[in-house]
C-alpha cells in the first residue's frame, strides 16, 4: 500500500530558523524523505545540513548527484545547484535558474510530482514573492498533498500567503502543528486522487536537466506557451508566456523561468543599475568636458571653450535630474511588502 513517503518543502526569507523548529519535530523513525530547498546565495556553502542534523533526530546532508533515496533522511540543496527527483534517486544539477534563485523551490516540487504523484506532500514556508507556488500547483495536479505554513505565523508571509491564493491547499497550519501534520500524512495510505498527467511539467522538468550532449535540441516551452514582450534577465532571450489557473509565469528557450512578480523584480533590478550606470557616464562626461574647456581656454581656443562649457553644464543638469530620480526611487519589492503589511492588518481585524 502507498503511502506520503516524498517530502518536499520550499523556504526562503526567515527559513533557517523555521527548518530547524521543524527539524526538532520530525521523530526519527519517518518513513518519507524528505527534500527541500532554501534559496541560499550561490557563492556561498549552506550549513544548514549540519544545523537540521544538530537540531533534531533525523540526518541531513547535501547529497551527490544520483545518489538513493533512503526513507528517514533529509536531503537538502547545495548552493548554486538545483535539487530534482528522479525514481529511487536524486539529481544534483546546476541548471537554468528560477525567479532568480539557484536552488530554487519549483523544480524540486515539479520533479517529485512527475515522479510520484500522489505519494507526494508538498510543503511550502515562509519566504518572499510568490516562489513555491507553481511548484505546489504540480505538486496538486499530479495527485499529491499541499500544505502550507499559516501566513500569520511565517517569518515572511509573501510564499505562504501566494499559495494559499492560487493552489486548492490541503492543509494550512502555523509551524507548531507542522511536524505532526507531515508525521500523519506519511502514516496515512494514499487516497485514490486524480491525478493529470502534464506534457508541461515534464519539459520543466526536463529544462532543469539539460547538459552537453543535448544542447543541440533543448526542450522548448513553445510547446505550450506564446511568445512575449519581454526579454529574459538572466540570457537576454525572448520570454514565453504561460498562465496556470491565473498565476502568470515566463520562461525563456535556455530554460531560465520567472513568475510575473519576479519578473518585475529583476526588471526593477536591472533598471536600478542602468540608472546608476547613465549617472556614472554623466558625471564623467561632464567632468572632461571640465577639463577640455580649461585645456582649450589655456590655449585660447574661445569658441571650443565655450562648446565644452555649454556640454558640461547640459551634462551637470542632467546628473542634478537623474540622481534625484535615483535616490527618490522605491526599492524593489515596496509595494509588495506594503500590500503585505495591509493583509496582515486585515487578517489580525
Amino acid at each position: 500500500m502507498q503511502r506520503h513517503d516524498i517530502i518536499v518543502i520550499g523556504a526562503s526569507m526567515g527559513g533557517v530558523e523555521t527548518l530547524t523548529a521543524l527539524a526538532r519535530q520530525l521523530p526519527r523513525d519517518l518513513a518519507a524523505c524528505v527534500l527541500l530547498v532554501l534559496h541560499v546565495p550561490a557563492q556561498h556553502r549552506s550549513y544548514l545540513p549540519e544545523i537540521l542534523t544538530r537540531s533534531g533526530p533525523l540526518p541531513a546532508h547535501h547529497p551527490r548527484d544520483e545518489e538513493a533515496l533512503e526513507p528517514g533522511r533529509i536531503y537538502v540543496a547545495p548552493n548554486d545547484r538545483h535539487l530534482l527527483v528522479e525514481p529511487d534517486r536524486v539529481r544534483v544539477l546546476k541548471g537554468p535558474k528560477e525567479n532568480g534563485h539557484r536552488p530554487a523551490v519549483d523544480p524540486l516540487f515539479r520533479s517529485a510530482a512527475s515522479t510520484y504523484g500522489s505519494r507526494v506532500v508538498g510543503v511550502v514556508l515562509t519566504g518572499a514573492l510568490d516562489c513555491g507556488t507553481s511548484g505546489l500547483m504540480a505538486v496538486k495536479r499530479e495527485g499529491g498533498l499541499a500544505v502550507v505554513q499559516d501566513p500569520r505565523d511565517a517569518l515572511c508571509p509573501d510564499m505562504p500567503r501566494s499559495a494559499l491564493e492560487y493552489v486548492a491547499v490541503d492543509h494550512c497550519v502555523p509551524l507548531e502543528e507542522m511536524g505532526a501534520l507531515l508525521t500523519r500524512l506519511v502514516a496515512t495510505p494514499v487516497a485514490p486522487r486524480s491525478r493529470r498527467r502534464s506534457r508541461q511539467v515534464e519539459t520543466e522538468v526536463k529544462a532543469m536537466k539539460v547538459d552537453i550532449p543535448s544542447m543541440d535540441d533543448p526542450p522548448s516551452p513553445v510547446e505550450y506557451a506564446k511568445p512575449s514582450y519581454y526579454g529574459c534577465p538572466d540570457c537576454g532571450g525572448v520570454l514565453f508566456e504561460l498562465e496556470e489557473e491565473g498565476l502568470l509565469r515566463f520562461r525563456c528557450r535556455t530554460g531560465h523561468a520567472y513568475t510575473a512578480e519576479a519578473l518585475s523584480g529583476s526588471q526593477q533590478n536591472q533598471l536600478d543599475g542602468a540608472m546608476w550606470a547613465a549617472l556614472r557616464a554623466l558625471e564623467e562626461s561632464a567632468s572632461l568636458s571640465r577639463r577640455l574647456a580649461a585645456q582649450a581656454r589655456e590655449r585660447s581656443h574661445t569658441h571650443s571653450a565655450l562648446r565644452f562649457e555649454e556640454r558640461a553644464r547640459t551634462a551637470e543638469a542632467q546628473v542634478s535630474l537623474l540622481r534625484q530620480a535615483v535616490l527618490a526611487a522605491s526599492p524593489p519589492g515596496a509595494a509588495s511588502l506594503e500590500a503585505g503589511a495591509s493583509d496582515e492588518k486585515e487578517q489580525m481585524g
